[in-house]
Formats: C-alpha cells, structure tokens, sequence
C-alpha cells in the first residue's frame, strides 16, 4: 500500500482539502477520503504533497522525433517552407537511426514526458524496418526498443503500431525515408503478433492499438484490415492535418477526408483521429457527435504551422480531446494546453474561450485532457476515484504562483502562469517515478541519451 495527502486535491467529486489516498499494491485506488489530518497516524509514513491530479495520458507520440528537436528552423531551398519541407528533413534524419538510438531517444523522451506530468503516452510507432526497407531478421526489433524504453522508464504505455503502405492516394511507391515504413497487411499481421508477444514483459497497464497512418498512406482496402484486425483495441490515425493532404484525398475519393471516414466507417469511442485541423463545421460537428477522441497536438502544429483546430465548435457540439507532444519539439503539458487555449483567442479575439459558468479555463482543459487521454489509451484512468489506475501528478504550492491559491485558480496559474517546473512527483499506475521534480533514473537516461546524440551528430 502507498499513501498520499495532499492539502488539495482534485477527486472526482471535485476539489477536496485535506486529502488521503491510498494505493494498491495492484497500482489502484482504494480509497479516498478528506478532512484527514496531516499528522494522522495513518499518513504519517506517506508522501505529503500540495496539490494532488489526476495525470492525463500523452495520446500522440513519434519517439524518435525528439532527437530532432532544434534541428529544422532554418530556411532550406524551398522559399516557402512548410510541413511538407519538414518531412523530407525528418525523412533524411531517420535514415540514421539505429536500434540501439532509437532505444535511447525513446526512454528520454519518456522520462521528459513523466516530468511534465503525463503518467502514460500513445506511442504512434511506424518506424520498423531497417534503412532502405530491408526487415530486420526479428520483425519487431524497433517496437521491442520502445518496450525496453518503457521497462526502464516505467511510462504507462499503449503501443500502436503504423500500417503504411503507400506514398499516396495512387498507391505511388513509398519514397526515401518512408521504405522504413512500409509494410502489407500480411507482413503487418505478423509484426502485430510479435509485439504482443513481446507486450506481455509489461506491467498490465500496458495495451496494444492499431493506427493507420493516414487515408494518404493506406488503402482502402487496407482501413478494412486495419479496423479489423483487433475489433476493440484502440484505433488512432492522422487525419486532416494539411490543406493539401485534404486536396489529395478529395480529389481521389470524391470526399474530404473527415466526410469520407464518416460515411465509410463506424466511428466511436475507440478512435483516436489526430489533428482534426481543417474541418468543415459539419465534419466538427459530425465527429463530436460519435464520441471519439480528437487527439490534438497544439505545440507540434504550431511549429510546423498546420493551422487551428475549430475547438470551440468542437467542445460545444459535445467533443472529446485529449493532448500529444507529437514531434516532440518540446514536451510540456502545461505549454500544450496553453497553446490550445491561444490559439482559440487569436483566432476569436477573445478571451476564456473554453471556461463555463462552473468551471474555469484551466479546470475545462484538464478535465477534457485527462478525461480524453485516458479514452484514448484504454487506460483505466483519469480521475482520482476508487478502483481508477493512480495516474497521478502532484503541483508544489511553495511555488511564487500557487501561494494562497485554491480550487480551479491553481489549474489556471498552473497553465498560465506557471510551467512544469510546479510538478513534484509523478505515479504512471501506483508507480512513484518522479520524487521531487526529476525521474528517479534520470543521470542514466540523460548519460546514455547525450552519447546517442554525439554520435548522431557525427554520422548525420
């Protein structure tokens, strides 16, 4: 049994002062109670913390995009760049990646995302052959290094393996960089197979998803095999992140792509569709209407300067989001939820876009990630209940911007004054990962990580 109180906590029946909450041996709640005192005998051998959330999960990741972090902000010959110049620069990157970097590059990233707050991550993983396309001898060789990464971080994980076919809409070959991709739906079903082969080394937090790519890498077809394979596994994709993407899509299937997804596919709570960018209103609100997830990555699509997402309309026809870090650029909970929030009121002019009556705009977002999150995962998670898994996170209230600060106040000073730097302690599952700020391997992970980027830098 772990035991946590907290001055303040955010339970699923809302804020409560003076919080005990016991853990599992089994990585679950047990109970909840307030009003206890501080120096209880029966909390006086646990953590002692500020304010106690419920942690959300990181519901979009491509790992070893972190390494390119910093690398893609200048001008390359194209004189307007875009996302389309980024991916031939993250194309060219990758065929440098080895098993053993891409290893490291994942359990740092990891670690940076417990720090920030997050106690799971959706690994969007489509990274499986070797340079040039060529199998390795064991054909989940790059899923098992993500596995590694998570025994040694210990992030809840839900592992999604990419089905990538082609280059196109006109099932044009697979370019440079994308050869590492690619896979049939038959040699897709054996790479499935290993992995959960391989998955069952994992705590049992640990789920298996399926994610094709985009309706610009898959066939038709190959929806049907992807939809298929696992029926009620977790179902993430790309969708609608670039006008052209759109214009490829519209032209070879007669629909944009979020009409055509509705009209040919059963949508539900299962699904994970990322960036939901460029919609009509009827596709917003047609896809609030199915309770799937809108996975939203604001950091990552501001930096490759996709668009704004209709979150307004969204949220008000009845969607559902969560956040991912994406590209990794820069990974912090607190700045993507920002992001979101901003980028609503420049495109408004206006101010509280997503606060209610009842709840602040910090309290809206947290609520709605971490509820989203865990959806999105099969994580369950997501509240600080009885029998949730304790994905917990804990806010230092010595910090200048929470002194004095109660209920929905602390989110929104959180948000939108403060940074990660808040956080005290992370639990992915009842796991204590982060005591005092820093992930409890970290001088390992960052040694091995800073070797794997000195070498890079030798080879790129």
């Amino acid at each position: 049994m772990k035991h946590l109180w907290a001055e303040q906590a955010l339970t699923q029946s809302g804020w409560q002062w003076d919080v005990h909450v016991i853990i599992g041996d089994d990585g679950r709640i047990v109970s909840v109670e307030s009003g206890i005192a501080a120096d209880a005998p029966v909390v006086k051998q646990g953590n002692k913390l500020g304010v106690l959330l419920p942690s959300p999960t990181n519901l979009h990741s491509h790992a070893f995009q972190r390494a390119m972090a910093g690398m893609t902000e200048t001008r390359g010959p194209d004189p307007k760049d875009s996302f389309w110049t980024w991916r031939k620069l993250m194309y060219r990157f990758l065929d440098h990646l080895s098993p053993d970097d891409i290893e490291a590059i994942t359990a740092y990233m990891q670690m940076e995302m417990l720090e920030a707050g997050y106690a799971a991550v959706c690994e969007f993983h489509y990274l499986h052959h070797q340079p040039g396309g060529v199998a390795y001898d064991d054909i989940g060789e790059l899923s098992n290094r993500v596995v590694a990464a998570s025994k040694e971080t210990g992030i809840g994980l839900t592992l999604l393996p990419v089905l990538y076919e082609h280059g196109g809409c006109d099932g044009r070959s697979l370019g440079p960089g994308q050869i590492r991709f690619g896979n049939t739906p038959d040699r897709f079903q054996k790479l499935f197979e290993a992995i959960a082969k391989e998955l069952k080394t994992l705590p049992d937090d640990t789920k298996l998803g399926v994610a094709p790519h985009s309706l610009r890498a898959v066939s038709q077809d190959g929806m049907r095999f992807a939809t298929g394979l696992a029926p009620t596994a977790p179902l993430h994709m790309h969708i609608a992140e670039q006008t052209a993407e759109i214009e490829e899509i519209q032209s070879a299937w007669g629909k944009r792509p979020v009409e055509w997804l509705l009209e040919n596919h059963s949508v539900d709570e299962r699904w994970c569709l990322i960036h939901c960018t460029h919609m009509e209103p009827h596709e917003t609100e047609g896809l609030a209407r199915t309770n799937a997830v809108a996975g939203l990555c604001p950091i990552t699509e501001s930096s490759l300067g996709d668009g704004i997402f209709d979150g307004v309309r969204y949220v008000n026809s009845g969607g559902r989001f969560g956040v991912g870090s994406d590209s990794n650029i820069r990974i912090s909970l607190s700045e993507e939820l920002r992001t979101l929030e901003y980028s609503q009121r420049l495109r408004d002019r206006g101010r509280a876009v997503f606060a209610t009556k009842e709840k602040s705009t910090g309290r809206v977002l947290m609520d709605a990630v971490v509820a989203g999150g865990a959806q999105a995962g099969q994580r369950e998670s997501g509240a600080i209940a009885v029998g949730q898994r304790a994905d917990l996170f804990a806010l230092d209230m010595e910090s200048v911007d929470l002194l004095g600060k109660e209920g929905d106040a602390i989110l929104d000073s959180y948000i939108f004054a403060g940074d990660d730097k808040m956080i005290t302690d992370v639990w992915s599952a009842g796991r204590h990962l982060v005591k005092e700020g820093h992930h409890t391997k970290r001088d390992r992970i960052v040694t091995r990580y800073k070797k794997t980027m000195m070498s890079l830098k030798d080879r790129i």
